[in-house]
């Protein structure tokens, strides 16, 4: 099976790169480091510690959190890895150089060869999901215990995976796989890890705090830009989601003509085709790459279009719909608005969070809603009622509380394949 994947994945080579160049029309960045994509890298050998891949923001979010937790209990190098541009961008504004960071190479024996033998891992974690049959069979040649943090399974891939059962026990014996929830154990389980293998940790992202500086920025924000009109923030938008946001804000202007509208796309790419749409839409548009005093009071809708801004834009924020929720994309991290203290209004699709969307909806912590209408009439009254935003705000700040404690139990974890060598401080 895994001969088949990888004389497929040789074979598609030239399609891959193709469609490298042109995602590199709209983001530049897809073009740039491609070595780094087969394995070569600058400069001599060098042995890292712990090795930490994250494919893009997302999964770098919740890495940063457990980043936190090994600096506290042990003296080790740390190796990051992303796949995305975007991902590259988070990891070095947030990281610096405090870490070593490359692209991960694609999951070819050659590619991962090169990258094992460059950067020689004493321990490996992989964020949420990846699961690559080249890279693991590796790791586990070469002696490099490896951990799924923050580890999720939808009930689709699970069906999806289960096809491949054989498969997938022969890749993740001996794996750690350190689950977000029990459901997500249970279908680790089924196609194929080993039960005593998996441990529930609960959820990274829980543990990450924003920094001073940026509540700071926020509220600077709030004072300055948007003048302390009321803001009503469209999150990590994607394909679609932009319409149906911007029609419910042409319905709600005539009752709220103060409202303003921020939406922040989810891919950089997409920043030209949202603004013309807010264009064709008919309203006046801002940018965050123009923003100046010059703008503040001019513009209906604002578009964050720079990558690391988002959590001031929430702080800045009354209410926050999370995107990818609308459109079948899963969607994104529902912890970020919430430790912003905006109120969070959320669309039927939600697998990616789906017991934290389901538990924060059953607290009266966030709205759910299906459609344009339902969105539209949501953020109404949430801007209407001052009291009701105030009482989503405080209990999903609880509710994040209350589930912290995941990075310290993920370190635990982790602290058994380092040996006492690590346990520094």
């Amino acid at each position: 099976m895994r001969s088949v994947y990888t004389s497929l994945f040789y074979a598609s080579l030239p399609w891959v790169l193709a469609r490298l160049l042109w995602r590199s029309r709209a983001n530049p960045a897809y073009r740039h480091r491609i070595a780094e994509r087969f394995g070569f890298y600058s400069g001599p050998p060098r042995p890292v510690d712990i090795w930490i891949h994250a494919v893009s923001v997302g999964e770098a979010e919740a890495a940063f959190s457990l980043i936190a937790a090994l600096r506290r209990h042990a003296r080790a190098s740390i190796l990051v890895t992303t796949t995305t541009p975007t991902g590259s961008a988070r990891v070095r504004k947030v990281l610096g150089d405090t870490v070593e960071h490359v692209f991960l190479p694609y999951d070819l024996p050659d590619g991962v060869g090169r990258f094992l033998g460059h950067f020689s891992p004493r321990a490996a974690v992989i964020m949420e999901t990846e699961i690559w049959p080249n890279l693991f069979t590796a790791c586990r040649k070469r002696g490099v215990p490896l951990l799924i943090a923050n580890a999720r399974l939808s009930d689709r891939s699970a069906r999806r995976y289960a096809w491949i059962r054989g498969t997938l026990k022969r890749l993740l014996a001996g794996v750690d796989i350190a689950a977000q929830t029990e459901a997500d154990a249970r279908r680790f389980v089924t196609i194929g890890a080993d039960p005593a293998t998996v441990t529930v940790t609960g959820n990274l992202k829980f543990d990450t705090e924003p920094d001073a500086s940026v509540t700071a920025g926020g509220a600077a924000l709030k004072q300055s830009l948007f003048q302390q009109r009321p803001v009503w923030l469209a999150a990590s938008t994607h394909r679609g989601e932009e319409k149906a946001v911007l029609e419910a804000f042409a319905r709600l202007r005539s009752r709220h003509p103060e409202l303003l509208l921020v939406i922040a796309p989810r891919h950089p790419e997409r920043f030209e085709e949202v603004a013309r749409l807010a264009v064709e839409a008919g309203h006046r548009v801002a940018r965050q790459t123009q923003a100046g005093g010059s703008v503040a009071g001019t513009f209906d809708v604002f578009l964050l279009d720079t990558l690391g801004d988002l959590m001031r834009f929430y702080v800045a924020s009354d209410i926050a719909f999370v995107g990818g929720s609308l459109v079948d994309i899963g969607g994104h991290n529902v912890v970020e608005p919430a430790l912003a203290e905006t109120a969070i209004v959320f669309g039927p699709f939600t697998r990616n969070f789906q017991q934290i969307c389901d538990d924060l909806e059953r607290k009266g912590a966030a709205v759910r809603v299906r459609d344009t209408g339902e969105l539209a009439a949501a953020v109404d009254r949430l801007v209407a009622d001052e009291g009701r935003r105030g009482d989503m705000v405080r209990q999903a700040l609880a509710f994040v509380r209350r589930n912290r404690g995941a990075a310290e139990r993920h370190w635990r974890l982790l602290a058994r394949h380092l040996g006492d060598s690590f346990q520094a401080h």
